[in-house]
């Protein structure tokens, strides 16, 4: 009955044989294509201007291209060009039609060619062929249906014209140039073929968590995001923290406010989600008019060029709100005692002796602290209560943040099983045996997948639930940001306030789970790949989080091969400690690639001059064999297509079924 009734339901998609017919020829040569190429990457923390010029670039895979296609036939400099065109088409157009009007040409191009027209035949020509290079393992209909709609026949008869003879096919293809031209259509088509090599040289793109925190571009990351055809997104820790804040969880609000002024990146609230942080300053200066806020000082404030207001107004916002993080934070943890993070409640642990603060007995280093009542350290004054509605309400208002936030969720998880790799941000909590750490979340005791999955469903009930099951859900986000057993952060404790307010020493350290040592061990890799169904000698773990400190000698590949740490440091911040900037994991149909990326110098000198991210391949590990889509988890999606489809068509024949 169940057969009966799926097969009634695909009939009305494929109503007669003939139908069916046809889609199983177009499903079957589909699986016998190349696989699409998927790229990895991590730990992107909101440096959009390398993301966005790594995308267009493809990890250096267009620039492989342009090698392919000519070889020693084109010159480095009008490689260069060729790449800059293809990177950045509707800017360097521009900047090409400036130079063919100077006097003195700033660009070569404008000395090299007669005039424009000459300029655009020959570079559309040239991007033809590094389209066609690029869209030749996929099918015609995946091409056909990712073309601008008004200009999907011009290039597609540009793509596919192979089919005449040489000499017709020479004259055929300048006569669709030369009138592409005569039209004005020229520039259009050429920035249209562009963005279609953009969208084609990477197939799948997976982001192995944090798309926020210290840099600037987080909204520009997410707004990019949108318009790549397939993608998704493991949570990173940072990802947690800016989605309970969306969300409503108040203490993460907070830390994403202290976070973002600490490191004077208030660009991502302020410029790319409209949120108006005007009462906050006024707070800050009622309260802390007077007060110096000397270890509250913004990092590198005295160099600092994104310290867009005054770094004494910026340390007192710092202080107000990092105080009323502490509070909340207090709250929250003690609403859930079953989280056993008593010592995240701090504030209890103060005390004012001869008019000296202290902690736990120590004399802490900022003594004015005006909105702290010894006898109720957690409670909000009504002014720091009001301040937090007005933040929140500026939050809930923002329709690009709503908007972010649904795109998270909707592409987002906190693992992924695809194509033999388990990907994931952080750690899957181990015990120092080896053993899954069982762990609390929610109410129930899980470990290992079980824990990921429960965890997983938790974060949705914060966006999707209702009621207590709703607020409880949005509570533990906080405890995602900073709880031991969290496989986010997988830590004793997050010693932020002692950071603050004692010397350096014992109590700024924050241990590790016994994940981040054990997980370089092959076997230990083994164990987790076959606790998610994954076969244990060909799989792989894909994972950010921790910085590889190359400078150092440390390896991306670990535990012999079946785990790769791909956070080599987007982050200009971590650059120091990394020595380069990001790695990139590539599978294609021909293997494996890891590709290590120095810094981005600009995107205004990649537009100007060519210029490009130096890739450094580390790692190919490419089989006899290429791998066809058959081989891969859609390739067995699509044989169970086939076979429910050939069900069908023997209904159809049987006479079981009527054609329409």
């Amino acid at each position: 009955m169940t057969d009966e009734r799926y097969l009634r339901l695909l009939s009305e998609k494929f109503p007669n044989a003939q139908a069916v017919v046809t889609e199983l020829i177009n499903l079957r040569a589909i699986l016998s294509l190349p696989k699409g190429t998927e790229h990895f990457v991590s730990d992107l923390h909101g440096e959009s201007m390398a993301f966005i010029h790594m995308i267009k670039n493809a990890s250096g895979v267009v620039r492989k291209k342009v090698d392919e296609v000519y070889g020693y036939a084109m010159d480095e400099e009008e490689k260069r060009a060729l790449c800059a065109l293809i990177y950045y088409p509707d800017e360097r157009i521009e900047l090409v039609k400036r130079a063919f009007e100077e006097p003195t040409p700033s660009l070569p191009e404008g000395k090299e060619f007669d005039n424009l027209n000459s300029w655009y035949k020959k570079r559309i020509g040239q991007v033809v062929e590094v389209a066609r290079a690029v869209t030749i393992k996929y099918s015609r209909s995946k091409v056909q249906k990712l073309l601008p709609q008004d200009y999907a026949y011009i290039i597609g008869e540009l793509l596919h014209e192979s089919h005449l003879e040489l000499k017709d096919r020479n004259t055929y293809y300048n006569a669709i140039i030369d009138a592409i031209i005569e039209t004005g259509c020229a520039e259009q088509l050429l920035i249209a073929i562009c963005y279609l090599i953009h969208g084609l040289t990477i197939d799948t793109l997976h982001i192995v968590g944090d798309i926020f925190d210290r840099g600037p571009g987080a909204a520009k990351i997410l707004d990019v995001l949108s318009t790549i055809r397939d993608y998704d997104i493991q949570w990173g820790n940072h990802d947690i923290e800016w989605m309970g804040a969306m969300a409503g969880n108040l203490a993460l609000l907070a830390t994403v406010l202290r976070v973002s002024i600490r490191y004077a990146n208030i660009e991502t609230l302020e410029e790319g989600y409209g949120i108006n942080l005007l009462p906050l300053a006024n707070f800050a200066m009622t309260v802390y008019g007077d007060d110096p806020c000397t270890i509250w000082q913004t990092k590198d404030f005295e160099n600092n060029p994104r310290l867009t207001r005054s770094a004494q107004l910026m340390a007192k916002m710092h202080k107000a709100i990092s105080i009323i993080q502490f509070k909340l934070e207090g709250q929250t943890v003690r609403r859930h005692p079953e989280w056993n993070m008593d010592h995240r409640a701090v504030l209890d642990k103060l005390a004012r002796d001869n008019g000296h603060w202290t902690f736990n007995g120590q004399e802490i280093l900022d003594q004015h602290l005006p909105t702290i009542d010894p006898k109720e350290p957690y409670k909000l004054s009504q002014h720091e209560q009001d301040l937090m509605n007005q933040l929140w309400r500026s939050f809930r208002k923002s329709e690009k943040m709503q908007r972010h936030l649904r795109m998270l969720y909707e592409h987002g998880s906190l693992y992924l099983v695809r194509n033999g790799f388990l990907l994931y941000h952080a750690a899957i909590p181990l015990n120092a045996d080896g053993s899954f750490t069982e762990a609390d979340v929610c109410g129930k005791r899980v470990s290992g997948k079980a824990l990921m999955d429960r965890t997983d469903a938790v974060i949705r009930q914060a966006y999707y639930g209702e009621g207590e099951e709703k607020q409880n859900a949005l509570d533990y986000m906080l405890y995602l940001w900073e709880g031991e057993f969290s496989p986010l952060y997988n830590k004793d404790k997050m010693t932020t306030f002692e950071r603050y307010f004692l010397p350096k020493g014992q109590t700024w350290d924050e241990h590790k789970g016994a994940y981040f040592s054990l997980a370089d061990d092959e076997d230990v890799c083994k164990k987790i790949l076959t606790e998610f169904g994954l076969d244990p000698n060909s799989g792989r773990i894909v994972n950010g989080h921790v910085p590889v400190r190359t400078i150092q000698g440390e390896t991306p590949m670990r535990a012999n091969g079946k785990r790769f740490v791909i956070d080599g440091g987007f982050s200009k911040p971590y650059q120091e400690k990394t020595g380069i900037a990001g790695y990139t994991l590539i599978y294609n149909s021909h293997g494996i690639q890891l590709v290590e990326h120095e810094s981005f110098e600009s995107r205004e000198q990649a537009i100007l001059s060519g210029s490009d991210i130096h890739n450094r391949t580390l790692l190919q590990d490419f089989s006899g064999q290429r791998i066809r889509i058959k081989d891969t988890d859609n390739g067995k999606e699509l044989l169970e297509q086939i076979e429910s489809l050939e069900q069908l068509l023997r209904a159809y024949r049987s006479g079981s079924m009527r054609e329409r």
